[in-house]
């Protein structure tokens, strides 16, 4: 039973973390860590994902399937979506290349790693939401195909723990001249084909471990992560069109100040 409790508290972080610009991989890591939960062959981190890239989805299901029936008679369809594939294909090359380096040295419970990416990342989150430009984007039907592949380079960051995927996207459109909440509502776009890919290549790799793994652990980390997921995001755009990102970047910060100071004391 308390197995099913830890699963539902990872579903909750993962769907929590995934969409704030804050790093979900790097709060797994850390949770699995603190609350000693195994996850023998990344199954469970795997499928939970999985949760947060369907409640997305369902989130923007009226805008995607606008997009996807007009792409044979729609210019403006066809342009959107030109837009987010062109601003995924680099995440997807570094991600294909990178992926199991990054895996193999970064992920090992490197806590340093993951705390210096922490206080980075919010120092330039911070610098950016106090010098941005007078942003000229104010939608994402209105982003130029330019900025949005420049923006979805900063993706590929992402493969280090620590390094928020929707930080570093977020920020790198405001210091584009994008307005926040689009450049919140791009990412979310731009998630749904890079995670959609990464959750295929992360499964191909830890297929052979399913039938070891726990079916009802897995169930209710997806179910928490798909639900979490699903009410955060809106309020979370809903928040940046007030405050903008400045208490995200001290959470990091202050989190990553954290991590360094126990593992100094250890």
């Amino acid at each position: 039973m308390y197995s099913l409790f830890l699963a539902a508290v990872l579903g909750v972080i993962q769907g929590v973390t995934e969409f704030l610009p804050v790093s979900s991989t790097a709060h797994l890591l850390i949770s699995e860590r603190v609350l000693g939960f195994q996850d023998a062959g990344g199954v469970f981190t795997v499928m939970i994902q999985l949760g947060s890239i369907l409640a997305v989805m369902w989130l923007y299901r009226e805008k995607i399937i606008d997009v996807l029936s007009g792409l044979g008679s729609r210019p403006d369809a066809r342009e959107f979506a030109f837009k987010v594939i062109l601003a995924s294909v680099p995440a997807l090359v570094a991600g294909g290349l990178l992926s199991k380096f990054v895996k193999a040295h970064l992920y090992g419970r490197n806590f340093i790693v993951i705390a210096v990416a922490f206080i980075v990342g919010g120092v330039i989150m911070l610098l950016v939401e106090w010098r941005r430009p007078r942003p000229d984007v104010l939608d994402v039907d209105g982003l130029p195909a330019g900025r949005a592949l420049a923006i979805g380079s900063f993706q590929a960051l992402a493969l280090v723990p620590g390094v928020s995927r929707s930080g570093g996207t977020i920020v790198a459109g405001m210091a584009l001249g994008v307005d926040r909440p689009a450049a919140a509502e791009f990412t979310f776009f731009l998630a749904m084909p890079t995670m959609m890919a990464a959750f295929g290549h992360d499964f191909l790799e830890v297929r052979h471990n399913l039938a070891s793994a726990q079916g009802a652990q897995i169930a209710v980390g997806f179910l928490m992560a798909f639900l979490s997921s699903l009410l955060v995001v809106k309020p979370f755009l809903n928040y940046v069109r007030r405050g903008g990102f400045a208490p995200f970047a001290w959470y990091r910060i202050v989190l990553g100040g954290v991590i360094l100071a126990a593992i100094a004391v250890r």
